[in-house]
């Protein structure tokens, strides 16, 4: 009896440290500037767009290379690969698949041992896009950045950009806002981190897309591999005309711990 209940007590108490070194890094996938190694894939569908209320669906890849400048800078890389598939959005013009601007970051954020994580750096916009319908002919630069804390187990902060055209036909100007509010549980996390969008060169009524929503995230292990995966959705509180109401949003993200 007494060998079971020491065998019973040593799972127990293996199973609480992999519980808590999950939760660590499920905190660590939810900081944009932390030292993980990652390949998240991001689908976004937001339905009724358009005259024609036809669907768009975006999938987003957005791997992230943390680099060691030295011992107290790292240099955080994150790029943005959006693939897109709409339907017909207006008379006449027919579904398109296609590749859109690619977006590059490159935060320098500095070991602290304060409560408040921050990163800066550059961010640039390169014009890959296929065709019209999913970008423009724009090579654009700004910058970015981030500040965050990890009081317990919340983590919240909040992350900004703006990019501006700097060889093109000055059509490029966007800002952009991003807040991130999660709370970890043991064994999953409530999440909320809509991205808030303002174009400069549009009219006010429609220069800004603000949606308000959030959602539930959960670190998965499929043999060794973890996986953060979470699913939000989002109302468009202030969208530009023919942009549609509400968008639902599936993040599939691969880890790769050092």
């Amino acid at each position: 009896m007494k060998k079971l209940i020491s065998l019973f007590s040593l799972l127990s108490l293996l199973n609480l440290q992999a519980n808590e070194e999950d939760l660590k890094l499920a905190k660590e996938s939810q900081n944009p500037i932390g030292n993980l190694i990652s390949v998240p894939f991001e689908l976004n569908a937001t339905p009724d767009n358009g005259t024609e209320d036809g669907d768009i669906y975006t999938l987003n890849v957005k791997p992230v290379y943390p680099v060691a400048l030295d011992e107290d800078l790292t240099l955080i890389n994150r790029l943005t690969i959006p693939f897109s598939y709409q339907e017909s959005l207006f008379p006449g013009q027919g579904s398109d698949q296609g590749l859109g601007n690619i977006t590059y970051q490159g935060f320098f954020a500095p070991k602290t041992e304060s409560g408040l994580l921050w990163g800066i750096g550059p961010a640039f916009l390169f014009p890959t896009y296929s065709n019209d319908r999913f970008g423009d002919d724009a090579w654009a630069a700004g910058a970015a950045a981030v500040v965050l804390a990890r009081p317990g187990n919340w983590l919240v902060g909040g992350l900004v950009q703006h990019l501006q055209d700097f060889a093109g036909d000055d059509t490029f100007s966007q800002s952009l806002f991003q807040y991130f509010i999660n709370y970890n549980f043991e064994d999953f996390y409530l999440t909320s981190t809509p991205t808030m969008i303002y174009d400069w060169n549009a009219d006010s009524d429609n220069a800004a897309t603000i949606p308000v929503g959030g959602g539930i995230g959960k670190l998965f292990r499929f043999g060794k591999m973890p996986v953060d995966i979470r699913f939000q959705t989002f109302w468009n509180a202030e969208r530009p005309e023919y942009t549609g109401e509400f968008t639902a949003q599936l993040q599939v993200k691969f880890l790769f711990p050092k």
